[in-house]
C-alpha cells in the first residue's frame, strides 16, 4: 500500500496516525502506452473479499499456505479459499477491522487489527486460537519462526509474542521522529535474531532470546529543511540471502547491502524506496519512490536496467513469476515485465479502484487483490 504520513504526538497523547499528505512523486502519472503483449493471462477464478483494503492505508496482502489462500478486508472479514478453484472454505468476522497483511503457516493464520491486537486463527476452521494486545496498531504482516510471532507497531516498537499462546516475550522500544510515513517496516525473523528497519533510518538486529539489540546501523540520514524532506523511514522488509547478505531500502535514503552477522556495509546506492525489493538469483529488483523499476546486481549494486514507463503510477512492490516481474498500479492494472531486460510484456486490469497491495505469486500463477476487494487468480501464458 502506498504509505501516507503519520504525525507522532506527545507521549501523553500517543501516536496520531492521520493522513497528513501523500508521498507522491512530483511528476504526474505516466500515461500508459500500447505494448506488444508477449505475455497474456487467463483468469482462473475471481472472488469478492468484502470491501477489500479500501483507501485507509492498510496493506491487507493475502497469504497462501498449501492449497489454501487467506484474505481479509478492512472491516475484519477473513476468508479462506481454495487456491485452485476459488471456492470459499470459511468466513470469519473479527470484532475489529484488519490492519495488516496476513501470514499463514503450519495450520495458523496471523494478522493485526486496528485496535492494536494480534490475532491467531485456525486455518481449517477460522476459529480464534488466541489474541494479544500490543502497544499500538500493526500495519505490517506478523513474522514467525518456530517459537515467536514478531510484529512492528506504528509507535516504533518491535514486539515478540509466544507463537503457541500469544504471551508477550519481549518488547524492543526505540525513538520515533515527529513525522513519519503511515507505514512500518516489516521485520525479518530467523531462528536466532530479528532484523527490523525503523522510522528513524536505523536498522537493528535483535536477539530473539532476550530482546536486546546486538547491533544497529544507520541506513539513511535525515537531510533537508522540512520534516517531509527529512523522512527516512525503512518501510520495506529486509531481504536476507542464505549466505548472510542483507538488503535494505529507505525512503529519502539509500539501498544498502550489508553483512547480516556484523552490519558491515558491502555496498550502497542512492535509491529512495519505501517498498520491499525482490531478489531473484543475483539480481535485486526494487520500485523506487517515483515508481521506477530498477534491476541491480546483488553482488555490487551495479544497475542492470531501469524501467521509467510506469513513472508515478504508485506501483506496488514487485513480485516474481516465471521469468517476469509483476506490479500493480493506482488505476487497477497489473503490469508484467521481462526480468532479464526490463521490457513491458503484458498488462491486465483487475479493477479501477486500484491495486495497492503486492501481488502474490506461485510459479506461473498470480493472485491480485484490488482496493475494492476484487480478488483474481491469474495464470501466465506462455
Amino acid at each position: 500500500m502506498k504509505p501516507t504520513l503519520a504525525i507522532a504526538a506527545t507521549a501523553a497523547l500517543g501516536l496520531l496516525a492521520g493522513c497528513a499528505g501523500q508521498v507522491d512523486s512530483q511528476h504526474p502519472p505516466r500515461e500508459l502506452q500500447d505494448i506488444s503483449h508477449s505475455t497474456s493471462v487467463n483468469t482462473l477464478w475471481d472472488e469478492q473479499i468484502g470491501d477489500g483494503p479500501g483507501m485507509g492505508g492498510y496493506s491487507l496482502s493475502p497469504a497462501r499456505d498449501g492449497d489454501t489462500l487467506f484474505a481479509a478486508d478492512q472491516h475484519g472479514l477473513v476468508m479462506a479459499l481454495d487456491a485452485n478453484t476459488g471456492e470459499v472454505r470459511w468466513e470469519q468476522t473479527l470484532d475489529d477491522g484488519a490492519s495488516s497483511a496476513l501470514t499463514a503457516d503450519a495450520g495458523t493464520v496471523y494478522l493485526g487489527t486496528r485496535n492494536g491486537e494480534v490475532v491467531a486463527l485456525d486455518q481449517s476452521s477460522g476459529e480464534e486460537i488466541w489474541r494479544s494486545r500490543v502497544s499500538s496498531e500493526v500495519l505490517s504482516a506478523p513474522q514467525i519462526n518456530n517459537q515467536l510471532v514478531v510484529v512492528q507497531t506504528i509507535d516504533g516498537n518491535v514486539t515478540a509474542l509466544e507463537r503457541d499462546s500469544g504471551a508477550e516475550r519481549w518488547v524492543y522500544t526505540t525513538s520515533r521522529p515527529s513525522l513519519t510515513l503511515r507505514a512500518t517496516g516489516t521485520p525479518r525473523i530467523i531462528d536466532a535474531v530479528t532484523f527490523a528497519g525503523l522510522a528513524n533510518g536505523q536498522l537493528v538486529t535483535i536477539e530473539n532470546g532476550s530482546g536486546r539489540a546486538l547491533w544497529e546501523r544507520r541506513i539513511a540520514t535525515p537531510e533537508g529543511r522540512s520534516d517531509i524532506e527529512r523522512l527516512v523511514d525503512l518501510a520495506g522488509q529486509p531481504v536476507l540471502t542464505p549466505d548472510g547478505r542483507l538488503y535494505v531500502t529507505s525512503y529519502n535514503g539509500r539501498l544498502v547491502a550489508l553483512q547480516a552477522t556484523s552490519g558491515q556495509v558491502l555496498w550502497s546506492r542512492d535509491v529512495s524506496s519505501y517498498q520491499t525489493p525482490v531478489l531473484v538469483g543475483e539480481t535485486l529488483y526494487v520500485v523506487d519512490a517515483d515508481s521506477h523499476l530498477v534491476a541491480l546486481s546483488a553482488r555490487n549494486g551495479d544497475e542492470q536496467w531501469r524501467l521509467d514507463d510506469l513513472e508515478s503510477r504508485q506501483l506496488t512492490a514487485p513480485a516474481f513469476a516465471d521469468g517476469r516481474l509483476v506490479v500493480g498500479d493506482f488505476e487497477g492494472y497489473l503490469h508484467f515485465i521481462d526480468a532479464e531486460n526490463g521490457t513491458l510484456v503484458g498488462r491486465t486490469e483487475i479493477d479501477d479502484s486500484g491495486v495497492s497491495v503486492r501481488p502474490l505469486t506461485d510459479g506461473k500463477r498470480v493472485y491480485a487483490m484490488a482496493d475494492d476487494g476484487s480478488l483474481e487468480a491469474l495464470e501466465l501464458n506462455p
